[in-house]
Formats: C-alpha cells, sequence, structure tokens
C-alpha cells in the first residue's frame, strides 16, 4: 500500500508542534469515502488550530485542515464511486476528524459535496470554507431583504483576509455598491480589483459606538471581525437592515444596546457554515460557481505545501494573508 504525506500535529508539554509524516490508508480513520486530497486551504480556524489556540482540536496526534477537495479512490456508499470529484467543507473535519492536510482522507459520505461541473479542484478551495462561509452571508442578507437597488452600500469587514476577498467579489457581481474595510493601504487596489466601490481604514468602525445610535449608512454587512467591530456596525445599520456575523476575528465579546433593535428593526444574522444542511450546501457551491469567475479567483489565490503550514499559520492570525492560499499537499 502506498504512502502519502501529511502534516501531523502533536501536544507536547502543552505545546503543539507540527511535522511532516509518510502514513498509510491503515493509518486514517474510520469513515465510507477515502478521497485523494488535490487541494485544501488554508483558513483563519486552521491558524487557530496550527498554533494550539481556541481547544479546538483536543486529542494528538492529529491532522488539521478544515477542508479540501478531491477524487475518490475507495467508496463504501452508494453515493459516490470511486472517480468522482468531491468537495469537504465542515462537519468538524480538521478538528475533531483528521482533516485535509494530508494526501488522502476518510469522512462520512453524508459530508461530502460534488464538485459542480465546471469547477476544479483547485479553485473550489479557492473558494473554500471561507468563500462558501461568504456565500451562506450572503444568501442570509438576500433573504432579509437586502436587494441591489435598494439604497446604501454594503459593508465587508477584514476585506482583505479570505472570506472578506470572496464577499466584495459576490457582493460586486451581485450588482451590489460594496464597501471595503481593511487596515492594510496596500491592498486597495487589490480590493478595487475585486469590485469594491470605496474603502474604509478598519480603525473607523473598529472601536465601540461613541452612542447607541449612529448616522444610518450600510444597506447590509458581512462581518467576520466581531468584537467591536460587530458593535459599531450594529449600531449604524440603516432601517431594517442586517449584519452577517461569521468570524470572530476581533473578538467574541461585543458591548451593543438593544435600541438598534428596537428602534431601527436592526438582524444579526448568525452564519454557521460548518453544519451547514446539504441541501443549502448544494444550493451556496451552484451559486459561487455562477458568480466567480475563473480569472478572479485566481488572481486572488496564492499556492503553498505542507511545509509552509506552520509559518503561514502564525501570519493568518495576524492578517498578514491576502485572499485565498490553496494547499497542495501533494506536491
Amino acid at each position: 500500500m502506498s504512502d502519502f504525506p501529511a502534516l501531523m500535529l502533536d501536544e507536547e508539554a502543552g505545546k503543539v508542534r507540527a511535522s511532516i509524516r509518510r502514513l498509510t490508508e491503515s493509518d486514517l480513520p474510520a469513515g465510507d469515502v477515502t478521497v485523494r486530497v488535490e487541494h485544501s486551504t488554508l483558513n483563519y480556524k486552521d491558524g487557530l488550530i496550527l498554533n494550539g489556540l481556541g481547544r479546538l482540536v483536543r486529542t494528538y496526534p492529529h491532522v488539521p485542515g478544515i477542508d479540501f477537495a478531491g477524487t475518490v479512490e475507495r467508496s463504501d456508499s452508494a453515493e459516490y464511486k470511486p472517480g468522482d470529484k468531491v468537495i469537504l467543507t465542515g462537519w468538524r473535519v480538521g478538528e475533531t476528524h483528521w482533516g485535509g492536510f494530508s494526501g488522502k482522507a476518510r469522512v462520512k459520505a453524508d459530508w461530502l459535496v460534488p464538485l459542480p461541473a465546471g469547477l476544479t479542484t483547485r479553485r473550489a478551495m479557492a473558494i473554500g470554507t471561507a468563500g462558501f462561509t461568504a456565500m451562506l452571508a450572503v444568501m442570509a442578507l438576500e433573504e432579509h431583504g437586502l436587494a441591489p437597488s435598494g439604497d446604501g452600500e454594503v459593508l465587508v469587514t477584514g476585506a482583505a483576509g479570505g472570506l472578506g476577498s470572496v464577499a466584495v467579489a459576490l457582493l460586486s457581481r451581485l450588482g451590489y455598491r460594496v464597501c471595503a474595510s481593511t487596515g492594510r493601504a496596500s491592498q486597495h487596489d487589490y480590493l478595487r480589483s475585486l469590485g469594491a466601490a470605496t474603502i474604509i481604514d478598519r480603525a473607523e468602525i473598529g472601536s465601540p459606538p461613541a452612542k447607541p445610535l449612529l448616522s444610518e449608512r450600510w444597506a447590509g454587512v458581512v462581518d467576520s471581525v466581531g468584537g467591536a467591530t460587530l458593535a459599531n456596525c450594529v449600531a449604524s445599520l440603516r432601517m431594517r437592515s442586517a449584519v452577517a456575523s461569521c468570524g470572530n476575528a476581533g473578538g467574541v465579546e461585543f458591548a451593543c444596546t438593544v435600541l438598534p433593535f428596537l428602534l431601527r428593526g436592526a438582524s444579526i444574522l448568525g452564519i454557521d457554515s460548518v453544519m451547514c444542511p446539504k441541501p443549502r450546501r448544494l444550493d451556496a457551491w451552484a451559486r459561487l460557481t455562477e458568480l466567480l469567475p475563473a480569472e478572479m479567483l485566481d488572481s486572488m489565490t496564492t499556492e503553498a505545501g505542507l511545509a509552509d503550514l506552520p509559518e503561514l499559520g502564525a501570519r493568518i492570525l495576524k492578517g498578514e494573508i491576502r485572499g485565498r492560499l490553496v494547499v497542495a499537499p501533494n506536491r
């Protein structure tokens, strides 16, 4: 049986250490589908896991990587057969179950979705968990009533990151006037290339609101930051508008009053991409495939190998990674 590389995490004296090892299929955890992983990605949550933060992983040794795309090699499920191209995001893979930073992965068939026609595994992972979450956020805002013909801008926080980059691109393609928030002046041209109409410094919205209600500004918000930024966004929403909350890079707590909810009908829409039901997953992937041109995905994507991940995992937590980073475990 041929072996394959994997990034393995071990915990020693309370510290998590990463190393590349050669595994065989007999090392993989239980599951009914074995996939040859062609591409994975680096997400913010992966950065936490690689650095042993958040107690997301409780059992070591562990193979991280919260998403992947590849080709089915073995299947005990009637749903998939060898040769099928598949995608996995969520279901706590990479946390409680070994993940995609490996040449192969074994998972439950229910956790997979077919790779949409016209999408390569590399471009699927250029979207990855971050882009999939961005699509769910946009869908939730649409269902709340957001429409391109409405007044006001749609704000995207953390816009130069993975989730933010895809959100800017999606909203722009759908006809919204997008305001991108970033703390990196060097990324302004990049954000404009994705369709941002205006750009603000994250410091402008990064503090708790000075008053319970600020001037009405945002027709909708995709927020991957949380913390004080989320509170500021809520206080600045236009009447009956909403924030899609899908990240906590700026903290898990935020100080807010009930006044935006009582006087403006504000809403916070929680976005859960981990346990998202399969029908909604399929809808989201179909829309992502339709809305994101291949050249745009390529423009926001860089590639790395397994050996690069410990360093990159630290950098993504510092907000130093632009756009999407695709991982090629067999490179």
